[in-house]
């Protein structure tokens, strides 16, 4: 357990840390019990929430104990955004989100064993509290001008916005969070995002004020590309945990086109790889970049934990098969359904000419430049070399009655719809 602080520094995961030196301690000594809370925003966690659980991973291995929550009553309150109010769920959506957040934690944490993860609900000590005692025995030991500091705050203050007091009351939720969890589990150490340090001292200034006691606190770094670009965005969209949000084969490409700056940072992060696995990984990105065998790693690795060594093979399977170097006749339904949602397209009636799919798909501008592209060879139907120009799309084309995925050369590639 001594050396945990060590592996979480090496692999990139410590922002920042309220005594470095008395959490060294506290780790050596221990266990301890941690917690890391999760407000159910969204009906699943994303590629941000990842990185938490990472981290809570590491230390149940460790031999810590921890404590997972889902913030029924700080999810019903929304963490204050820098830009403006959010929009605020009901009850019923609210306490949904939770339970399926509940579930979705479950596969990455131990949930049995000896040293189980304990799942908790912030509502089950917020609700039976009346406004009264909440604003008497919590509310008394904040201070606001303390409270206005802290960056998403202050910069709502400055804003046109401004701010809601029930958005302004979120760090007390959240730092009764941790003085409820100090007092009934004896927890010490809270986890989270850098962007949350205001947030998670409001619980460790509380447990001081109420309690005369010293807790600590860990936070972790924004994981960014080479460009300080946030990762886990798509196009706008994050990347879901959630096979219906994100599906395995979008994830697994997702993390299969990374740069090559930033692979190495996020093996580190995200995978258990040894550090001699991934020295040797980061030899081959350097001296064979074409290969992109880290990559590959990563996005094994990454969608095997997210989404289990099946999806993993399956996705892996739809990746060679779409690109000619496997039999993409024997994919199965949904996964060929997802892998041909990332291509161009268009709907496209069977008996329709392939001359006219190939237009219709965006493959070639032109009738002329699709002849010649069948002249040189260079059009495939389903991965099946396609060399008269006459050929039509016929119902046995479109795999499982929804898709015949077109070819032209290599890399190019479009789907073809069933309408």
């Amino acid at each position: 357990m001594s050396d945990i602080l060590d592996e979480l520094q090496w692999r990139g995961l410590v922002a920042q840390t309220t005594d470095e030196q008395a959490l060294r301690g506290a780790l050596a000594d221990g266990p301890i019990t941690l917690y890391c809370g999760f407000d159910p925003t969204a009906p699943s966690l994303h590629f941000g929430n990842l990185v938490q659980l990472i981290v809570l991973r590491h230390l149940q291995r460790a031999g810590h104990r921890v404590i997972c929550l889902v913030g029924g009553s700080t999810g019903l309150i929304g963490d204050p955004r820098p830009t403006a109010e959010r929009v605020l769920k009901t009850k019923e959506q609210t306490a949904e989100w939770v339970d399926r957040i509940q579930q979705q934690v479950r596969p990455f944490l131990d949930v049995e064993g000896e040293n189980p993860v304990v799942m908790v609900n912030n509502l089950d000590w917020t609700a039976p509290m009346s406004a009264l005692d909440f604003l008497r025995d919590i509310g008394k030991h904040f201070r606001v001008n303390q409270m206005v500091r802290k960056d998403a705050v202050a910069a709502r203050l400055n804003s046109d916005e401004g701010i809601s007091y029930t958005e302004f009351s979120y760090q007390i939720l959240q730092g009764l969070d941790y003085l409820q969890l100090f007092r009934e589990y004896g927890c010490t150490l809270q986890t989270g995002g850098q962007d949350q340090w205001g947030n998670l001292t409001a619980g460790s200034d509380l447990i001081h004020r109420a309690e005369g006691a010293s807790v600590h606190l860990l936070t972790t770094p924004l994981i960014t590309d080479a460009a300080g670009n946030k990762f886990g965005k798509s196009e706008g969209n994050a990347v879901w945990l959630d096979a219906e949000m994100t599906s395995p084969y979008a994830f697994y490409q997702y993390w299969l086109n990374v740069e090559d700056a930033s692979v190495v940072k996020l093996l580190k992060v995200f995978t258990d790889r040894t550090r001699e696995e991934i020295d040797e990984l980061e030899r081959l990105t350097a001296d064979e970049p074409f290969r992109r065998a880290a990559q590959r790693a990563l996005a094994s690795d990454m969608t095997t934990l997210v989404h289990g060594s099946d999806a993993t093979t399956s996705v892996q399977a739809a990746s060679e098969a779409l690109f000619g170097k496997g039999d993409i006749t024997a994919l199965e339904e949904q996964v060929l359904v997802d892998a041909t949602r990332e291509l161009p397209g268009a709907d496209v009636p069977a008996g329709t000419g392939l001359l006219d799919a190939l237009v219709a798909t965006g493959l070639v501008d032109s009738k002329k430049a699709a002849r010649r592209a069948i002249g040189d060879g260079a059009v495939a139907v389903n991965g099946t070399k396609v060399a008269d120009e006459n050929y039509a799309l016929g119902p046995g084309d479109y795999l499982h009655g929804r898709v015949a995925v077109l070819r032209r050369g290599r890399k190019n590639l479009a789907a073809a719809r069933a309408s």
